[in-house]
């Protein structure tokens, strides 16, 4: 799916995107260039407008050659996709211009206070992801109306998701985890920005604004599977790393012997099994996509099985690591690596089960 090139100049850049703790410009240069911030984002704003399956399957081969670099491009075009969620007008000044990267955070936080056709936002977010290269940001606030909060039919509080301009936040540089170091998933806050209310959405289908596919899918559905893909991706690359070093063990007739048959038993298994659910997902996401009402049997097992996939990764890997040996605890060996990007990623919350 992609070419060599791009390949190398990706694995050229992981160590210094990790001594960084941010995308190289080289990276940076590189997404750009393949326009992949606006995987899902409209032609007529100037996106790719991907269909689930294909986009799914472009992550998947990014996390594979590095995890930190396909969190990122998911994460940030996950969040550009918000276009088809705001005024049409507003989504086209936004998205024609050069290099445009949205991101930030989707746990409800902070106060979004009506004052006319405006809001006033305070609070502070966390894991902002690509927070150092990012043009908006984009955060969940409940909403308050002369002091109290907003509630639905049924009494619950409500929130609205909004995007700010970049210099309106005040970016805290406090992410500092031992894998996904390239992501810069900094914390965020605002205090008492006024926000124009077209700057305020839902990411609910019945409150698209544009008509392609991806804005009918449920918004839920989409992260589990944009995610999901990420961990097969990095668990992929883990096992044939892993693989690669039980090839090298075996040169003992010693360890061949003693470990050797058992462990390369092991892993077909594993490889087997992991094989099987990764392909029943891309199986649902083909049976849901491009439907106006997708299977609720299937978005269920979309659910299930995302998160089944998740902790059979974190398992897994937990118990094939000690087997990588001293080779695999040296920071700059990429065993190591993808190792730490798996257990960093498995602690985002929502597949983290």
């Amino acid at each position: 799916m992609l070419h060599t090139d791009i390949r190398y100049t990706i694995r050229d850049n992981v160590l210094a995107s990790i001594e960084r703790k941010t995308l190289t410009p080289e990276l940076l240069a590189l997404i750009y260039q393949q326009n992949w911030f606006n995987l899902w984002v409209p032609d007529m704003y100037g996106g790719l407008n991907a269909e689930l399956e294909v986009g799914c399957q472009l992550l998947e081969e990014l996390a594979y050659i590095d995890g930190g670099f396909g969190w990122t491009v998911t994460l940030c075009a996950g969040a550009n996709m918000f276009a088809g969620f705001i005024d049409p007008a507003l989504a086209e000044i936004v998205f024609k211009k050069n290099k445009v990267c949205w991101g930030g955070s989707g746990k409800p936080s902070g106060r979004a206070d009506k004052k006319g056709d405006s809001f006033i936002i305070s609070g502070a977010w966390k894991y902002a992801t690509g927070a150092p290269h990012l043009t908006h940001f984009t955060l969940n606030a409940w909403v308050y109306e002369e002091g109290e909060p907003v509630s639905d039919v049924d009494g619950n509080p409500i929130y609205h998701s909004f995007f700010v301009d970049r210099e309106d936040v005040l970016i805290h540089y406090d992410w500092d985890t031992f894998g996904l170091e390239c992501t810069a998933s900094h914390s965020f806050s605002i205090n008492e920005l006024r926000v124009p209310k077209e700057r305020a959405f839902d990411l609910r289908p019945d409150r698209r604004t544009s008509d392609e596919p991806v804005f009918y899918y449920p918004f839920m559905t989409f992260a589990e599977c944009t995610l999901a893909v990420n961990y097969i991706g990095m668990f992929r690359r883990f096992l044939d790393l892993f693989e690669k070093q039980l090839i090298v063990k075996s040169s003992s007739p010693e360890w061949a012997a003693e470990k050797g048959k058992t462990l390369f038993k092991k892993i077909d298994g594993v490889r087997g099994a992991f094989e099987e659910k990764r392909a029943r997902l891309y199986e649902l996401i083909d049976a849901t996509w491009n439907k106006i009402a997708p299977k609720d049997e299937y978005l269920a097992e979309i659910a299930t099985l995302s998160r089944e996939l998740v902790r059979n990764i974190r398992t897994e890997t937990v118990e094939l690591f000690p087997y990588t040996g001293i080779a695999g605890a040296q920071r700059d060996n990429e065993l190591n690596i993808v190792f730490r990007h798996i257990f960093t990623a498995s602690q985002h919350a929502l597949l983290n089960i």
